[in-house]
């Protein structure tokens, strides 16, 4: 080809480029933006009951994030009923609902409810490609793949991990103790040690891999912190990111502020340590295949059954299905993926239990006296598990605070849906369901649910861990996967960990609690929780130091 020939290939190629650009990246984000400001025009919830618009740019938006979502959200449910609209940025709709026949039916056709985009995107940020940020095929997939790491006998076989991790916690508060002069209280920020233990817990169990985050100094250092920026950096969006979310074409403007740059850096410290723990992964079981590199894996002489084997399994094993693979970056985004979910949710979750029992002593001691009737070495997984009190107190502490405690789906198409009771609309016409368009927004909070006083009684709001005993006959009526308790969803996209969640709390609890009596540093009504995707703690006296839960640590006499 002579060189002018070139030349004009050359041009024309970026000629053809240039004018695919605005088809392939363009159009789309177009489309999506003009399908948003139409979406109060064409939308089937306009006509349902719910507040006035407060803003064309915010909506209802504004108030919710003016104090904590689900009070505001509750005492619209209170005056509007258990079905109704609220309005979102640029005028659209949101549905809210607490019915549990509403609630249901989502749950059930997960397919045609996905995550919205910008909710995946930003999760995105933080996670890759990972369990909680897929969807369609694509998630069923890799749910098939991780299924068998969550069940029962795996659990079991993973307890051990459990109980060296929350042992080793409770030596190093136990070895601070006795460090301090005689009749000085150790304080501690048990959300800070929980996180450490937790991180532990899901490197060991998960992945096979030892961050040693009780050691401090240790990599898990680096790794948690940048975690913690990535993850509050995502969901904390400047008002260019708002505006890009309203209008995607606004993505073509470069974001240079200083809060994306270490957002951007934290994720690359993730990726490097993903990466590293994924490599060294590969290396072990190419090695356990008899050679190196061109060993060949096959997938029964894969004996581990961590996540991170049965995931390097399915990317390397040369007898996988290709319909049951996964890619290096579908990998490395479960990696994160349950990072935050394994670490950050159960460590979350067993800080509001502690909390719990330093504002109910007596329920702590009661507790405890059930623990000491079990040695605090050598119990087994299955003699921690049956144990009732316990049990109570886990399931109410879910019950009440629940780590992630609300998402948003979006209909992919038209829907009819069914309510459990009948509800009067705008305009005053009694109705039995409800006209879901495609495109239209459905929100779930799942900490109201749990705390319907039309579910659980007139003490919904109050901690009672003997309401296990017998728990109300309504609570069947509510979609889980769990104890009849919203906390971990629903259906198909029900948290697949939550064995592995229970069993790590129930076994944090019971080694910590047996031998430590916790008290409150602090008055219960200066903590509050804000609205983020992790439901964390903090001090309203101090917020310009993140999340934390301080409590007073005494040793028990036995």
């Amino acid at each position: 080809m002579s060189s002018s020939a070139v030349i004009l290939h050359d041009y024309l190629s970026w000629k053809l480029a240039l004018c695919l650009f605005p088809a392939v990246y363009l159009l789309p984000r177009i489309y999506n933006g003009l399908a948003k400001l139409l979406q109060p025009l064409t939308s089937g919830l306009k006509d349902l009951p719910g507040p006035e618009n407060k803003s064309y740019f915010m909506g209802n938006v504004g108030e919710i994030l003016a104090g904590e979502g689900r009070t505001v959200q509750m005492g619209w449910t209170e005056k509007y009923g258990p079905v109704y609209r609220y309005h979102t940025m640029l005028g659209s709709y949101r549905l809210y609902s607490t019915d549990t026949r509403v609630l249901s039916y989502v749950v059930a056709n997960a397919a045609d409810f996905p995550k919205p985009s910008d909710l995946r995107d930003t999760l995105g940020v933080i996670l890759g490609n990972g369990l909680l940020c897929v969807e369609g095929a694509t998630h069923k997939r890799q749910r098939q793949v991780m299924n068998p790491s969550f069940g029962p006998s795996q659990i079991r076989n993973l307890s051990p991990i459990f109980f060296d991790k929350a042992q080793e916690l409770r030596g190093i508060l136990i070895g601070k103790m006795a460090t301090l002069p005689e009749n000085t209280i150790y304080q501690a920020d048990m959300l800070a040690w929980l996180s450490r233990a937790a991180l532990d817990v899901i490197g060991l169990a998960g992945f096979g891999y030892d961050f040693a985050s009780l050691s401090e100094g240790s990599e898990a250092d680096s790794l948690a912190s940048a975690f913690n920026t990535a993850f509050g950096g995502a969901l904390a969006p400047n008002a260019l990111e708002m505006m890009r979310t309203l209008f995607p074409i606004l993505q073509l403007i470069p974001d240079w502020s200083e809060r994306t740059r270490k957002v951007k850096e934290s994720h690359a410290t993730m990726r490097r340590i993903g990466t590293k723990i994924i490599e060294d992964k590969k290396t072990a079981l190419l090695a356990g295949a008899g050679g190196g590199k061109e060993a060949v894996v096959e997938k029964n002489s894969v004996k581990d059954k961590d996540l991170l084997s049965l995931l390097i399994k399915a990317n390397i094993a040369s007898d996988v299905a290709e319909s049951q693979r996964m890619s290096d970056e579908e990998v490395l985004g479960q990696i994160s993926t349950f990072i935050m979910a394994g670490h950050e949710t159960t460590s979350t979750t067993t800080s509001w239990a502690l909390h719990e029992l330093t504002c109910h002593p007596e329920i702590q001691e009661k507790l405890r006296a059930e623990l000491e009737g079990l040695p605090a070495e050598g119990a087994t997984y299955d003699e921690v598990s049956a144990l009732p009190y316990l049990d109570g107190v886990v399931r109410e502490t879910l019950r009440l605070h629940v780590a992630i405690e609300c998402t948003t789906r979006v209909a992919a198409k038209d829907h009819v849906v069914p309510t459990s009771e009948p509800f009067v609309d705008r305009k005053g016409v009694k109705r039995n369901e409800i006209l879901v368009k495609k495109g239209d927004a459905v929100f779930f909070n799942m900490t109201h649910v749990n705390r319907l006083k039309s579910i659980w009684g007139e003490d919904a709001l109050e901690f009672k861990p003997e309401r296990w005993l017998s728990p109300p006959p309504k609570a069947s009526t509510v979609p889980s996967v769990y104890s009849n308790i919203f906390t971990f969803f629903a259906g198909s996209r029900g948290c697949i960990g939550h064995r592995f969640a229970v069993a790590e709390i129930k076994i944090l609890l019971f080694t910590l609690v047996r031998d430590i009596i916790f008290e409150a540093a602090i008055k219960p009504e200066d903590i509050e929780t804000k609205a983020t995707l992790i439901t964390r703690p903090q001090l309203r006296s101090q917020p310009e130091q993140g999340s934390q839960l301080p409590m007073l640590l005494k040793l028990v006499n036995h």
